[in-house]
């Protein structure tokens, strides 16, 4: 099941799901059986949970990709939720995507709203929380950058370990199959 290919300081990256589940989250596991159900090949390394870009860039490292940021957004009055895919090198402006989707007033969800929605906590937003989003009710943004890359790499649902797919199999099998599809929005991110 998991061959080690590679060992980047202390963290390992594998073919595939854990052999050992033991002491994971039963969202991380099923986020691992729905891949495998789909047939999607990933890579995975473990780690402490990243919370600076020092972390950020081994993660990187070890994956051989840049990982996405991966924000959840809502409108002011909560009626609309939005996850946006970029480039992590890139600044987030809130009035740049707010005139892309027509929706003035975009701030950050809420912790419990991301629990609601995408069965994730803070620090483990990816698009693999679009499978526990069955009422749609999150609209899909992808940064025509995170597009043009041969690979995406997201957190399986839990912000201590991460993933490594090929772009095409998220947008052709892995978004199908949760019944979502996306908007490309253009982010310059400059000041």
């Amino acid at each position: 099941m998991n061959d080690k290919e590679t060992v980047i300081g202390k963290m390992e990256l594998f073919q595939g799901r854990p052999d050992d589940v033991e002491g994971r989250l039963p969202r991380e596991i099923r986020t691992y059986d729905f891949l495998d159900e789909l047939g999607i090949a990933y890579e995975r390394t473990d780690h402490e949970p990243a919370n600076n870009m020092e972390a950020c860039n081994s993660i990187d490292a070890v994956l051989g990709v840049l990982i996405c940021k991966n924000l959840f957004l809502c409108n002011r009055q909560k009626t609309k939720f939005y996850l946006l895919m970029m480039p992590g090198d890139k600044k987030f402006k809130t009035k740049e995507l707010s005139s892309q989707i027509n929706s003035a007033r975009l701030s950050f969800a809420e912790p419990e709203d991301m629990l609601k929605y995408l069965d994730v906590e803070p620090g483990a937003v990816s698009i693999m929380g679009l499978m526990n989003d069955k009422e749609n009710e999150v609209q899909l943004l992808i940064d025509e950058d995170v597009l043009a890359g041969e690979y995406v790499g997201c957190h399986p649902c839990v912000c201590t370990s991460s993933l490594k797919l090929k772009t095409r199999d998220v947008i052709e099998k892995y978004l199908p199959a949760t019944k979502h599809g996306y908007q490309t929005v253009h982010l310059v991110g400059e000041d």
